[in-house]
């Protein structure tokens, strides 16, 4: 089985998951736990038997540690409380600093390497277009016409 099959999708249909997080933890409560994080990573790596793992995660982290205020909601994805529709939104966007998100992932990937220090894990980084259209359209868009909008009208938010 590939592992990139278990990266998040597959994850879910694994009974010890949906046990695990049950109806007393959130998807984004899990992605600041370190030991949920632990177990939720090595889970199918002890079902399946591969030789790596996909350190459980979700892509809108960063943004929750920079303090936007957000949640992954169940059969939605991420939504994002208040979204960023103008430039004076994206001006008033504190900088993320790298200490922010070092804090959280430190306690990951310790807790991760005190667990399971022999095995190969892999992982993805996220883009910067899947956030900026997360931060605009409040959530997944199929069509992202804010997000093009917004470049379009005035490119200077989407300059790195």
């Amino acid at each position: 089985m590939p592992v990139w099959f278990m990266r998040q999708a597959g994850r879910v249909t694994l009974p010890e998951y949906r046990a695990l997080l049950g109806q007393r933890t959130t998807m984004m409560q899990a992605c600041f736990d370190a030991e949920l994080i632990t177990e939720i990573t090595l889970q199918p790596v002890r079902r399946h038997g591969v030789d790596a793992a996909i350190l459980f995660s979700d892509i809108v982290v960063p943004l929750r540690a920079s303090g936007i205020e957000l949640d992954i909601v169940p059969d939605v994805g991420p939504v994002i409380d208040h979204p960023v529709r103008t430039i004076a939104d994206v001006q008033a966007m504190k900088t993320l600093e790298p200490h922010q998100v070092a804090r959280h992932t430190g306690r990951r990937c310790r807790s991760w390497c005190r667990s399971w220090a022999t095995s190969r894990s892999s992982g993805s980084r996220a883009r910067r277009i899947t956030l900026a259209s997360y931060l605009v359209e409040g959530g997944p868009s199929r069509h992202h016409e804010r997000t093009k909008a917004m470049m379009l009208g005035d490119p200077r938010p989407g300059t790195p």
